[in-house]
């Protein structure tokens, strides 16, 4: 069947959205009315754009909608304080919105077009950070403020976007600001530029040129979990290139001695340096909410952030085997209490949910049959960016762990259709 450019741009607007939805600041600013087109995009791709339905697949998709709203619900009546409606409607939404973006690529196309158009998008965000970083040593001068309840940053017609109260760097000289691209957080840009390195270097396969420019985007989000997935991924790679193209070696390991360098002096500045307290954010982010778990262990305190919160901001641990790691490694917890959220989506989800549900979410985001080629390399990106930043709970990386629950139900469905 011909794959045509109407079908090509709708799937690339819809997985636009998704990634969007996950810290993009076009949702940070207009989240509700966004995720209402985000729903009406999915309708009119399923109605023009849709083939019949599979009925193992929707049963699957069904099952799979029951079984993750029923362990929410379950954590909404246990939670041992009072929990906000609005959150869980909103996780609601978010399970919908991902088992119906996911049905639809699974019965109307395939996982390959799902690869090809997630390439696609982030390929315009990858290029859109060059141009975010490139511009701000002309525009910096000319930045207006806008705000919402939940974030505030400095933007160029609302083309480029800003944090500069927390994000100029002097770097050898250079001053500039962390390249945030189109998110709320340059962490959150070094996530999904390190998934587009990977899926041009080890899937698609096009231009190495487009993995040079990667790297220079990456180095601009000065992150240190972007540049150690960096120096992970041109390890990786440097390997697989090793036996068909042995001039890649001296390139690749030229190129690493900067990212490298400045790797490390960002370690430095956030352990020992001027940017200590960031670390030790990250740090308290790691240790206190697993041992909020600990309490907790069954179903956890509830997924409602502004609970969590006030929770988090009383909560005091004092841990002798803490103590005696801290002593091995050389770094010592500064932090004791705080009134954020965690920056750690793993670590939330032990607190907020407790170990079983946890664990099973956990297990079937590894279960995902999204990206299988070079599955550990990517789940290594995946968990690792969402250890610094709260973006498991959002779409794009939820789909993932609907990825894995509609693969064990759609097993079980697809045989008892073939038995009757």
């Amino acid at each position: 069947m011909i794959y045509t450019l109407k079908q090509k741009f709708v799937d690339n607007l819809l997985v636009f959205m998704l990634v969007m939805s996950t810290g993009g600041l076009l949702f940070v600013f207009n989240r509700n009315e966004l995720y209402l087109v985000f729903f009406g995009i999915l309708i009119f791709a399923y109605i023009f754009f849709g083939k019949k339905l599979n009925s193992s697949l929707v049963n699957s998709s069904i099952i799979t909608l029951v079984t993750i709203s029923s362990l929410f619900i379950i954590n909404y009546i246990f939670a041992i304080n009072t929990q906000a409606d609005s959150k869980y409607l909103y996780y609601l939404m978010i399970i919908s919105i991902s088992i119906f973006v996911l049905n639809y690529f699974k019965n109307n196309r395939n996982y390959n077009i799902l690869i090809e158009r997630i390439y696609s998008v982030m390929k315009i965000i990858m290029i859109h950070s060059v141009l975010n970083f490139m511009a701000f040593f002309v525009i910096k001068n000319h930045l207006a403020i806008i705000t919402s309840n939940y974030h505030e940053c400095e933007t160029f017609m609302n083309v480029f976007f800003y944090t500069t109260e927390r994000g100029i760097v002097n770097m050898f000289g250079l001053e500039f600001c962390r390249n945030q691209g189109v998110f709320w957080e340059p962490g959150v840009l070094q996530g999904f530029l390190n998934m587009f390195f990977f899926l041009e270097a080890f899937i698609i396969k096009k231009r190495k040129g487009l993995l040079l420019l990667t790297a220079i985007a990456i180095l601009s989000t000065y992150s240190t979990t972007g540049l150690a997935l960096l120096l992970v991924q041109g390890i990786v790679y440097l390997f697989s290139e090793f036996k068909t193209n042995k001039f890649v070696v001296p390139v690749v390991l030229l190129l690493s001695v900067p990212v490298y360098m400045v790797f490390s002096l960002n370690v430095e500045e956030k352990v020992q340096g001027e940017k200590e307290a960031s670390f030790q954010k990250r740090l308290f982010d790691l240790t206190q909410p697993l041992f909020i778990a600990i309490e907790h262990p069954l179903t956890g305190i509830g997924l409602d952030i502004d609970e969590f919160q006030k929770m988090r901001k009383e909560f005091y641990f004092s841990s002798p085997a803490l103590r005696s790691l801290q002593e091995k490694v050389g770094v010592e917890s500064k932090t004791l209490g705080t009134d954020k959220g965690s920056s750690n989506s793993i670590m939330f989800l032990f607190a907020a949910m407790g170990f079983p549900t946890a664990i099973l979410l956990l297990s079937m985001l590894f279960k995902q049959q999204i990206i299988t080629e070079k599955k550990w390399l990517w789940m290594v990106i995946m968990i690792v960016s969402v250890m610094s930043e709260p973006l498991l709970l959002r779409p794009f990386f939820f789909i993932f762990i609907v990825s894995g629950f509609n693969q064990v139900f759609y097993k079980i469905t697809s045989h008892k259709t073939q038995l009757s």
